[in-house]
């Protein structure tokens, strides 16, 4: 591996540790707080493992596994609320359209229903920045986005490259070809993808870094280039158990299931946050934590991927009241 800072190295594991047992903490009913970390408790970070956080929960919940839709169906759900990722968008548009299916993306009215929302406000999710030119010709990023899904259902383009797919890589490559789709989403999307029952690839076989992962490596390993990223996230990945015993920490996991690539790198995006308060000498092109933590007043009933085999895991508390986890 490459040289590291010790101090930020060991923060990366004990971050892990304190930001999952706090998780775990509030889904066993406990009373807060559910960590000595002052950071943690008064910073807003995702989850340890992406799948707990509350919009891939909703995601995985009520977009993938609901009843009586055909794999093109649950697809086009997969893509169309991931390029949104925001919970009260999708609400809207199945009030008003009805459950989302393969044909929905042919009606006028999707595009008259987003107009009047985006009147009202948001109707993206500020977590992450999506790319925003007019691929498709319109003005309207919105509009954009509706062309996109429609050319990636055009003759089944889309699912039949997903049918196709023989690893969670070759699925990214295949997103990765569509216009509006850089790496970062191609990677979310195909992570999303793979919590359903269309593939069934393992998580740890192909991972990226974003870019508030990038910042995160770049302060425990100052030396890395952006080609030693991947590596990297790989490796902590694979050394998980044998560097937090090193270090003394023991890593908790979600009901039995250890941290894969794509927590290890939301891991470093957190990481990058953390330190601007843990090592505020680190310095970088953001300097500060936006969001504080407040408990969201929603409950949220936990749900994993049936094939994950987690469900009858879970503690007997029925609802959690999950903070909404923002990425940076």
């Amino acid at each position: 591996m490459l040289g590291r800072r010790d101090p930020v190295y060991r923060a990366y594991w004990a971050f892990a540790a304190k930001r999952q047992q706090a998780f775990l903490r509030r889904a066993a009913g406990d009373s807060p707080p559910w960590t000595d970390d002052s950071i943690i408790n008064r910073f807003k970070f995702t989850n340890a493992y992406r799948a707990s956080d509350r919009v891939s929960q909703f995601l995985i919940r009520d977009v993938i596994y609901r009843d009586g839709f055909s794999a093109d169906d649950t697809l086009l759900r997969i893509v169309l609320f991931r390029l949104f990722s925001k919970t009260s968008t999708w609400q809207a548009l199945e009030r008003e359209l009805g459950p989302i299916r393969r044909a929905t993306i042919s009606t006028r009215r999707l595009a008259h229903v987003l107009e009047r929302l985006h009147a009202r406000g948001p109707i993206y999710t500020s977590a992450f920045i999506l790319c925003a030119n007019d691929a498709y010709g319109h003005t309207r990023k919105f509009l954009n986005h509706i062309a996109l899904v429609r050319d990636m259902f055009r003759a089944r383009r889309l699912p039949t490259a997903v049918a196709s797919a023989r690893s969670l890589g070759a699925l990214y490559e295949a997103l990765l070809a569509y216009p509006l789709i850089g790496p970062f989403m191609g990677y979310q999307l195909a992570i999303d993808i793979n919590y359903s029952e269309l593939v069934d690839f393992d998580e740890d076989d192909f991972t990226i870094g974003g870019p508030g992962a990038e910042r995160g490596i770049q302060k425990i390993f100052p030396t890395a280039r952006r080609r030693d990223m991947t590596r990297i996230i790989q490796w902590m990945t694979d050394n998980q158990e044998a560097e937090a015993a090193k270090l003394g920490i023991e890593l908790p996991t979600l009901y039995g299931r250890r941290l894969h690539a794509v927590d290890c790198q939301n891991l470093f995006c957190e990481l990058d946050k953390y330190a601007r308060v843990a090592f505020p000498e680190l310095k970088s092109n953001r300097s500060r934590i936006k969001a504080a933590f407040t408990p969201s007043p929603e409950p949220l009933e936990l749900f994993y991927p049936p094939k994950w085999c987690l469900n009858d895991r879970l503690p007997p508390v029925a609802q959690l009241q999950l903070g909404l986890a923002v990425a940076n």
